[in-house]
């Protein structure tokens, strides 16, 4: 008999793992986020799942338990910003309880409902955190089989060097991630994904697509990306373009600062600072400018068309790229719902051990 599986997705953003989700076939009826800018991405790109916006602080188990429609499956989504792992964070006094609020409200929604599955994103470092490894005993002790493991996305086809914590959790029997789908010989490039985009001038913007828009670069960062190499650092450049930092002893452990991406590689990992051409290596391989918002977007495996702020209406970079560069990844998403899926075509068949290496 075919279960019916119904999602939630905590922390939903702009949509990226709804959108894997339901790539993948599972249905997503509700995504909650605290941040009302994310409601048009989320609802117009994702038919049938309806944004929520609210702190999860505010979400009680009965509210969930509503949304999940009486459905003989649940599924519970809480990719969490992790906040105490940034460098502002990491500078604050605060206790135990508010750094790790909100994991810890994920923890009780997951005590309130009861959900059948379980999954989270969350930055690597998490991994061997106290307050992560209380989370997954708390799981085993409500009765849930675990699989957690640090992934490479582009081991799963992403065009990005990514890597996140990833877990999966049932109450129906053991599970686990599928296996990676790509290796070094055929990663994803950032060829495959934007070479098809029409080309860019520093501060231009598509007229048929405003998204492919590529922030204005000063004479100094005009001259410093003509001289740099795909790959390539700013001690390439003549000393006079070189930045004040850069003579300093903590400048030469940013080489990637003001780099280009190379062709045939996945680009590195897309951040919420990826529109600056001096917040990384988000130099366009061929073109002298920085990475446009439609490239970041497609390299976090979004498709083409993938709408974040309605027609008519205006939204800043900064804003765009913030919600581009904290989503989860479509990819990763579609790599959950397909391990997912694959779990509960047999959810009583112990799962395989995973003998892939990563790199850490």
């Amino acid at each position: 008999m075919r279960m019916t599986v119904a999602a939630v997705d905590l922390f939903c953003g702009a949509g990226g793992l709804t959108r894997g989700l339901l790539n993948s076939g599972i249905n997503v009826t509700h995504g909650v986020d605290f941040d009302p800018a994310c409601t048009y991405a989320f609802e117009h790109n994702n038919s049938g799942a309806k944004f929520v916006n609210k702190s999860v602080t505010d979400l009680t188990g009965n509210e969930l338990n509503n949304w999940f429609g009486g459905q003989e499956i649940k599924l519970l989504a809480g990719c969490a910003p992790c906040q105490p792992f940034s460098k502002y964070s990491s500078t604050r006094k605060s206790n135990d309880d508010d750094k790790w609020k909100l994991l810890n409200e994920f923890r009780r929604l997951i005590s309130e409902t009861k959900p059948e599955l379980v999954t989270m994103e969350n930055v690597p470092q998490l991994r061997t955190h106290e307050i992560y490894l209380k989370f997954v005993s708390f799981l085993k002790v409500s009765g849930y089989h675990v699989d957690f493991k640090v992934v490479s996305c582009a081991q799963y086809g992403l065009p990005q060097m990514r890597k996140r914590l990833v877990l999966l959790a049932s109450m129906l029997g053991p599970i686990e991630i599928i296996p990676p789908t790509h290796s070094s010989g055929n990663f994803t490039s950032v060829r495959d994904a934007i070479k098809h985009l029409p080309r860019l001038s520093a501060g231009e913007q598509d007229p048929d697509d405003p998204l492919h828009y590529s922030a204005s670069l000063s004479q100094i960062n005009l001259q410093r990306i003509i001289r740099s190499s795909p790959g390539g650092t700013w001690r390439d450049w003549p000393e006079h373009l070189r930045a004040p930092c850069h003579s300093k002893k903590s400048g030469s452990t940013y080489a990637s600062v003001y780099g280009r991406m190379e062709w045939d590689k996945p680009s590195p990992t897309i951040t919420t600072q990826s529109y600056g051409y001096g917040n990384g290596r988000f130099g366009h391989p061929e073109q002298n400018r920085a990475l446009s918002l439609r490239e970041a977007a497609i390299l976090q495996s979004f498709p083409d068309d993938y709408s974040f702020y309605e027609p008519g209406t205006d939204m800043s970079t900064r804003a765009l790229c913030t919600m581009i560069g904290n989503a989860v990844p479509v990819r990763l998403g579609e790599v959950v719902g397909e391990s997912i899926k694959l779990h509960l075509r047999d959810p009583n068949k112990a799962a395989s051990p995973s003998n892939y290496q990563l790199d850490l």
